[in-house]
């Protein structure tokens, strides 16, 4: 299994560069970016970097690492505009980039912007009609297209990518996952590996009514993970929050977190992510990393 970076949009350029470079520098395989504008919640006055910028600075500052969006969000941008931006960061890349993409959900941002979230249902409907423009755009020599929310005609994508994964990420299983099973070369979904392993049941009947090998999918996903020092009083309570808030978390000591992320892999994940947003700043959060790293990644 695979380890990649997730640094926080929230952190300074040069943070985000260091975590990056840091990743590079000690084997990690990849990077990921978030694709947000706000902080979820109440504060608006968090400062949020935009993904696709951060992303062509890191592409044009590494060599090795892939590099990804997790996800842009389909309500922010045209799919034209995304598969262009894709283009040309893959050109940056020199290949190592993965477009990640998702139906969008964060309410505060569509308020504050004015943009609009439709209800789900046709959120995933517009979604559906992005995934075709974009797979059709980043392939083809021209693209027409006629849905109810995009239309194209004869459209150019150029200079193509020679190969330009794309990610979906999704949880809902009754409609998400089936327009993974259709459209994703990589999947990513959030959760511990008893989730892990309860959605790759239901994508693998959603593979088999489209006639697709569900193993043929790269699948990803993440959870706040952290090595908890004994007698790390604040540590120890970042924990009991996160799990009082039914947020997605492996913390505790490197046995504890070592035996949990072992099961990765049997419920079918090929890369697991790793947050940075909670591991402080500075000395503070390489140090967590490299804690994580010795004592639990170079284990697996």
């Amino acid at each position: 299994m695979d380890f990649s970076l997730w640094p926080a949009a929230s952190r300074t350029w040069q943070s985000v560069l260091d975590g990056a470079e840091y990743a590079e520098r000690t084997g990690w395989h990849g990077v990921w970016v978030a694709d947000h504008f706000l902080q979820n919640g109440d504060d608006l006055s968090v400062p949020v970097n935009e993904c696709l910028a951060l992303i062509a600075g890191i592409v044009a500052r590494t060599e090795r690492v892939r590099v990804g969006s997790m996800v842009l969000g389909n309500t922010y941008r045209h799919p034209a505009v995304v598969a262009n931006a894709a283009a040309t960061i893959d050109q940056m890349s020199g290949g190592r980039f993965v477009l990640g993409i998702g139906a969008g959900w964060q309410v505060n941002e569509h308020e504050a912007y004015g943009i609009e979230l439709p209800a789900i249902g046709p959120r995933l409907k517009r979604f559906e009609e992005a995934c075709q423009v974009i797979t059709g755009l980043l392939t083809r020599e021209r693209t027409t297209f006629d849905g109810k929310y995009y239309q194209l005609h004869d459209a150019p994508c150029e200079p193509k990518p020679s190969r330009l994964p794309v990610l979906i990420g999704a949880s809902g299983e009754k409609v998400a996952l089936g327009i993974v099973a259709r459209y994703a070369d990589e999947w990513n979904h959030w959760g511990r590996p008893e989730l892990a392993a309860q959605k790759a049941v239901v994508f693998a009947q959603h593979c088999e009514r489209v006639g697709r090998d569900p193993q043929s999918v790269r699948r990803s996903a993440q959870t706040f993970l952290e090595v908890v020092v004994p007698g790390d009083a604040e540590a120890a309570e970042r924990k009991e929050r996160f799990e009082s808030r039914g947020m997605h978390v492996i913390m505790g000591s490197a046995q504890e977190v070592l035996d949990e992320v072992a099961r990765y892999p049997e419920a079918g994940i090929d890369e697991l992510l790793v947050p940075d947003a909670f591991l402080g700043e500075g000395n503070r959060r390489f140090d967590a990393l490299e804690l994580l790293r010795e004592e639990v990644l170079a284990k697996i």
